[in-house]
């Protein structure tokens, strides 16, 4: 099962937050102990490579074409 929370600072600690309906599903009771897998969301990693490119210029030359003109 996979859930997205946030989260919060508790103190000097970082803390999520279940959901009643995760806690209800999985019958999690105070002092269980659960393993979960931290992944953070990196914006970069999910778009770069996501869309094909149109041309074979490198960063460098696009940005370069787009600085055209500018001086």
């Amino acid at each position: 099962m996979e859930i997205k929370t946030i989260a919060k600072r508790w103190g000097s600690s970082i803390g999520i937050i279940l959901p009643k309906s995760i806690v209800d599903a999985k019958k999690i009771n105070e002092n269980d102990e659960l393993i979960i897998e931290i992944k953070n969301r990196n914006l970069t990693e999910d778009l770069f490579g996501k869309y094909p490119r149109k041309t074979d210029k490198s960063a460098q030359e696009l940005k370069d074409e787009a600085r055209k003109g500018w001086d």
